[in-house]
């Protein structure tokens, strides 16, 4: 009797499980039909009140316990008449794909930002990319470029890495700030893909491409390439990497740009000595020090998950907890 009790808490414990699977599921798939692509919001985080909180705390916990009440008590008085600095310094978090699809929340933070500032405001990109496409980061230096364009003052400021792509933003700004360690440069364009042809052919297979245009395609992953075709191919990126080249120069007009653009990628401290930055330092002690003298705001656009995607996610925790439960009660 005790065997058949176990085998019938088995099977109810199952049933729960798909009952449970039935309905959350049955939720998610009318919601999809329904639901549109999630909006974006923008956020904006006061730092400053943030970082002074930090700073408060870490100097009255090294007092002792009477001189710790005199300091609050201090500090909320002085905080309660203290006005905030004029000038703000807007935060932008960049951290770049090889797709570079972040550009479109940067366009609408660089967008929220032009539309308040004054020129007494400045703004700080903490930027990290190892690069990608180049019309996608092409893209994100444009933007960059619209925060100068409007009279505002730009720091870059590279904790890990800012290479291809992510150089070609940072170049932008008026001063680029790194990490000792962050990695710099690469300064060069690459391309490659796969050929198939062979293989093809070794299986009777041919391929018909048919263009308009002589060099519509250059190379091609089916097709029988030519030297022809790989000469033009290589020309066009040798045309990229020259404007690349141009660009950088035009930003950085104190570097040789033909010594640095090979390709190659430096440390922070090698960059500096080659002048691809202006300053060794991380981001966030380069904030502390600009504490007193702005209002340190962070803008950040995020779009939110659709609720299906939620539901979904929310699905899968509840069926791995049911498990975990089935689980322990069967041991």
């Amino acid at each position: 009797m005790e065997f058949l009790a176990d085998i019938g808490g088995f099977i109810i414990k199952a049933a729960v499980i798909v009952l449970a699977l039935v309905i959350v599921l049955g939720v998610v798939a009318q919601t999809a039909q329904k639901q549109k692509r999630g909006k974006g919001e923008l956020d904006v985080t006061d730092l400053s009140k943030e970082l002074n909180e930090m700073r408060d705390h870490l100097r009255i916990e090294l007092l002792d316990g009477k001189a710790q009440k005199k300091a609050q008590k201090a500090l909320k008085k002085a905080r309660k008449g203290e006005r905030s600095p004029e000038s703000k310094l807007f935060v932008i978090d960049f951290k770049g794909s090889v797709d570079a699809k972040e550009v479109d929340s940067l366009k609408r933070e660089v967008n929220a930002i032009v539309s308040m500032a004054t020129d007494q405001d400045e703004v700080l990109v903490r930027l990290e990319s190892g690069g990608g496409v180049v019309h996608g980061y092409g893209l994100g230096a444009a933007q960059l470029q619209r925060l100068i364009d409007h009279g505002l003052k730009v720091t870059i400021a590279v904790d890990k890495v800012a290479a291809s792509g992510g150089y070609m933003m940072a170049c932008v700004g008026n001063k680029i700030l790194s990490a000792p360690f962050a990695f710099i440069g690469s300064i060069g364009v690459v391309a490659q893909l796969p050929n198939v042809n062979k293989w093809l052919k070794n299986h009777d297979i041919d391929i018909e491409q048919v263009t308009a245009g002589e060099y519509k395609r250059t190379l091609t992953v089916l097709g029988e390439n030519t030297d022809e075709g790989r000469r033009k191919f290589k020309q066009d990126l040798e045309a990229i990497h020259r404007q690349f080249k141009e660009h950088v120069a035009q930003h950085r007009t104190d570097l040789d740009i033909e010594k640095v653009a090979t390709g190659e990628v430096w440390t922070g401290t090698e960059a500096l000595e080659l002048g691809l930055v202006d300053e060794i330092v991380t981001s966030d002690a380069w904030l502390l020090k600009q504490l007193d003298a702005h209002r340190i705001l962070k803008v950040e656009y995020s779009i939110k998950k659709p609720l299906s995607e939620r539901f979904a996610k929310g699905t899968a925790t509840l069926v791995n907890t049911l498990k975990s439960s089935l689980t322990r009660s069967d041991v």
